[in-house]
């Protein structure tokens, strides 16, 4: 066992396996250097700017449009490089904000022809110019993820795992509008929904129960490889095997209340009344065991859809299902409760980031240091459905390269969206995502001068 790998198995009964994250006991040599990571947390809908963004909390609340933009003009903040500011939305980051850079004025071109919401979404990683694709009415191709994965993914079981916190079944909308990830274009790269069914793909089985309770399938291994940790990694290996323990319970305690209430007779569907946040978490919790244990170096998760009316169940926000989209269409009336739903997706994600720099790589580092972790949303603006001043952080510093702790501000003029014979134009703001998207590839070593329709790297970002 002195010359396993970080990622090792322990293998169990029926065919059970749990990969190890590092420990120092086990030598390894020549894996100090830990793998970089890349990582998308997409939020739907947008957000509530004043709430969200520095400088516009006096800002007036915008009325629903259909793509539109208001003036969200903040003479206050210049273009370039600020301290951050954690605004109302941003303060669960307050925790890790050394380690998260905010980034505003980043745009996309809408393409006219298709569905707002569904496009934001499954050209979201894509960002490609307008009519640049033909082989569809979205300007989709092979998104970042799947790019990265060839370089990131190299050695790893999974190339690339999507996961996703939207479990309902009545979709009444196409796949654009419920999946970010995409081997190329129209040709989705189907995310894991199911907590069990994602549990029982990552640590592979060969018999039903014997996924049920991994952690007591393979105790007789791990006893015997404890004996030759030294304590700091006994107390890694216990927290390892807990947070293992706490995914399984989390998920029979979520498929058990969700069987229970499928024989309810209810005016939702029964996977509204499921806990979001613990359903997102538990998801998320999957995705980061992924990739501190080397199963794979790339992830998605997309929190939720876009332009879906099915409500969920904000459990620490209100008593019944809500549905995210249809607030949004009435910023005025339910503004103070979509700026709870905006907090809420907030702290999922703070707490994944507080997870992950927990987890201690083999050079000290952090598993959070050494990806490259981006939140961020299609919309700028939920009621107007801008494709401008998209919401954006950056997270984990991708081993050094990216520079963070800050507000890096791109923006540079402003102004209503432009109708020219009959279709919408969106003004060019700042700079394209797709910069953001090639300077991440840069920083994670891929030898690529454009992606989409970038125009340059972001400079400020890089190390």
């Amino acid at each position: 066992m002195k010359h396993t790998s970080r990622r090792a198995f322990l293998q169990g009964i029926g065919g059970t396996a749990l990969a190890l994250p590092w420990m120092e006991s086990l030598g390894a040599s020549g894996e100090r250097r830990p793998p970089q990571r890349a990582a998308f947390f997409y939020v739907p809908i947008g957000v509530v700017r004043r709430s969200f963004f520095p400088g516009e909390g006096n800002q007036a609340v915008p009325k629903f449009g259909g793509n539109q933009q208001a003036d969200f003009k903040n003479a206050n903040l210049k273009v370039g490089t600020h301290a951050l500011q954690l605004t109302p939305t941003m303060e669960p980051l307050a925790r890790v904000k050394d380690k998260v850079t905010l980034i505003t004025g980043l745009d996309r071109d809408f393409q006219p022809g298709t569905d707002v919401h569904a496009q934001c979404a499954s050209c979201f990683l894509t960002s490609a110019a307008p009519y640049s694709v033909k082989r569809s009415p979205y300007p989709q191709a092979r998104t970042l993820d799947h790019i990265l994965a060839g370089t990131l993914g190299k050695g790893t079981p999974f190339r690339t795992l999507e996961f996703s916190s939207n479990s309902h079944q009545d979709n009444k909308e196409s796949i654009q509008f419920d999946n970010i990830s995409w081997f190329d274009t129209e040709h989705v790269a189907p995310s894991m929904r199911d907590p069990r069914q994602a549990y029982q793909r990552l640590f592979g089985t060969r018999e039903v129960q014997a996924f049920r309770n991994i952690t007591d399938l393979v105790l007789e291994d791990a006893r015997s490889l404890k004996g030759a940790l030294g304590y700091a990694d006994q107390q890694k290996f216990n927290e390892y095997f807990e947070s293992i323990r706490t995914i399984e319970v989390q998920a029979d305690r979520l498929e058990k209340m969700k069987g229970e209430l499928a024989e309810i007779k209810l005016a939702e569907p029964a996977d509204a009344h499921l806990p979001r946040g613990e359903y997102i978490r538990l998801m998320g919790d999957l995705m980061v065991v992924a990739l501190q244990t080397g199963l794979t170096n790339v992830a998605s998760f997309m929190v939720g859809p876009e332009r879906w009316d099915t409500p969920y169940l904000y459990e620490s926000l209100f008593e019944k299902p809500r549905s995210h989209h249809q607030m949004s269409h009435n910023q005025g009336k339910f503004i103070e409760d979509l700026e709870k739903v905006d907090r809420f997706h907030m702290e999922q994600f703070a707490y994944l980031l507080e997870k992950m720099d927990a987890v201690e790589e083999a050079d000290g580092t952090s598993l959070l240091d050494n990806t490259i972790f981006t939140y961020g949303s299609g919309l700028g603006d939920g009621a107007t459905h801008q494709y401008s001043a998209l919401p954006i952080i950056v997270a984990g510093s991708g081993g050094g390269r990216i520079r963070t702790g800050r507000h890096v501000n791109l923006s540079e003029t402003t102004g209503p969206v432009a109708r020219v014979n009959g279709k919408y134009v969106n003004p060019k703001q700042g700079q394209p995502l797709a910069n953001l998207w090639l300077t991440q590839m840069q920083a994670l070593g891929l030898r690529q001068k454009r992606f989409a329709d970038s125009s340059g790297v972001l400079d400020s970002l890089l190390v």
